[in-house]
């Protein structure tokens, strides 16, 4: 016979169950609990989709709908009327709205999204013409990184025979103009300025004095653009050079890993009017986007399943094939020729979701190099811009809620914790291609270090 199981009373069950479950902190009191948040179609969204799909959001009592935006502008347009509540955003679009550079705007952001993630792709023609110029390894295959040297000379043809190179990037302050920019200049390529203080000419596209001309696609156009021939190559996010490599259309010769190692991308940005009316809000948002970086980097599992969640129209939309190529630590160049890069896409690792005020200071440095600020400014200029848009408070507010809440150790967050305390300024690095080293408290000494730019 069975014995009768003796009945716990459920005070009993309570005390037991406190007793191995940490308990969970109280919610915050947000103030607005259902939001509205854009993005566009890359896969470094992925921190907003991977805290809507796993309940992160829903953790923090949020109800939110994540919507795809066209381009760049009417995602920011649509933060800055309130359409929007926040969104996925270039890091340097919070910048640029800041310092009136189109749009003006106070746009602030406490959440880096990802290191890394772009590329350069050029066509096969133009690769071709390249390829010589390439040193290779015993097996024939080109050696990385890819420098525009190899470009050098059929761009200065291209000057000679008044027929400049034209090429693409996806917003006049993304990372990726910048980063070509910088890729060019680095080779002595030219690549335009926006403004010229001999003359006082202001040039929107930023074509002034160069010898390339980069235009604005959006990024899922990217590789419908250089097919027609419009241009013949682009720097854009994942999964628009891979798909170039899968439809056989173009060859991605470095990323923007070769080109700033470990470089901030995107970010999640809010107006200012938001954060002051919501502060509660955008640490609980901020909170669950944590949450959703760190199981982006906990296991390569995670990414397998990433790229599938990408891979739904509503998201990204592009095959879990062409997602996958670069998601899960690997990248194609030339068809054929996948190399392991573990670090192509980073979510949490190396303090990546920190808010480093000398990452924002980057970001100012290329603007007084290219002209879009076109007075130079002291040093103490992109401090006071960096303090006012980059929030590294918020962002350990909710370090310490999600420790309160028994999500993490404090050891997770020991990065973190040692920015926050010295400062938020990173270390010294001369991880460039050209081997520049930057110190975000010495801008200026940076932007003189240059042979191609503005002084």
């Amino acid at each position: 016979m069975i014995p009768k199981l003796k009945l716990i009373k459920p005070t009993m069950i309570a005390a037991v169950v406190a007793l191995i479950v940490p308990a969970k902190a109280d919610l915050l009191d947000v103030e607005k609990d259902t939001l509205k948040f854009g993005f566009i179609k890359l896969t470094d969204c992925a921190p907003i989709v991977i805290a809507k799909e796993k309940g992160y959001f829903d953790d923090e009592g949020l109800s939110v709908t994540v919507e795809a935006q066209g381009n760049w502008k009417e995602l920011l347009n649509r933060v800055i009327t309130g359409d929007l509540d926040g969104a996925h955003m270039l890091a340097g679009q919070p910048i640029g709205a800041t310092v009136g550079f189109g749009t003006q705007a106070d746009i602030m952001t406490a959440y880096s999204l990802d290191y890394n993630g772009n590329g350069i792709t050029v066509s096969n023609d133009l690769w071709e013409q390249m390829k010589p110029n390439v040193p290779a390894d015993e097996d024939g295959k080109p050696i990385h990184p890819i420098t525009a040297e190899s470009l050098k000379p059929i761009s200065d043809a291209a000057v000679a025979a008044n027929n400049k190179l034209k090429m693409g990037m996806v917003f006049p302050v993304s990372t990726h103009n910048y980063e070509i920019r910088y890729w060019l200049a680095a080779a002595g390529i030219k690549p335009g300025f926006y403004f010229d203080p001999s003359t006082g000419q202001v040039d929107v596209p930023g074509f002034l004095n160069g010898d390339v001309e980069l235009s604005v696609t959006p990024p899922p156009q990217m590789p419908q653009t250089l097919e027609q021939g419009t241009i013949v190559g682009y720097c854009v996010g994942e999964p628009w050079n891979q798909q170039a490599v899968f439809k056989g259309i173009g060859v991605p010769v470095t990323t923007n890993y070769d080109i700033w190692k470990n470089n901030p991308e995107k970010v999640f940005g809010v107006s200012k009017e938001w954060a002051e009316a919501n502060p509660n809000t955008w640490i609980a948002v901020t909170k669950a986007l944590i949450r959703a970086g760190h199981w982006l980097d906990a296991a390569p599992e995670n990414r397998v399943e990433a790229a599938e969640i990408l891979s739904q129209p509503n998201y990204v939309g592009a095959p879990v094939e062409v997602i996958s190529n670069s998601m899960t630590g690997t990248f194609e160049f030339e068809k054929g020729d996948k190399r392991e890069m573990p670090d192509f896409n980073v979510f949490f690792r190396y303090n990546a979701s920190y808010p480093y005020y000398s990452d924002c200071v980057w970001f100012l440095t290329q603007m007084v190099r290219w002209g879009q600020i076109a007075e130079q400014k002291p040093d103490s200029y992109f401090k006071e811009m960096a303090e006012k848009i980059y929030r590294p408070d918020v962002y350990m507010e909710a370090v310490k809620e999600l420790i309160d809440d028994g999500e993490f150790e404090e050891e997770d967050f020991a990065e973190a914790f040692a920015a926050f305390e010295s400062g938020g300024y990173k270390e010294p690095t001369s991880e460039f291609i050209d081997g520049k080293t930057y110190d975000g408290t010495k801008p200026n000494e940076y932007i003189q270090s240059f042979d191609i730019g503005l002084k």
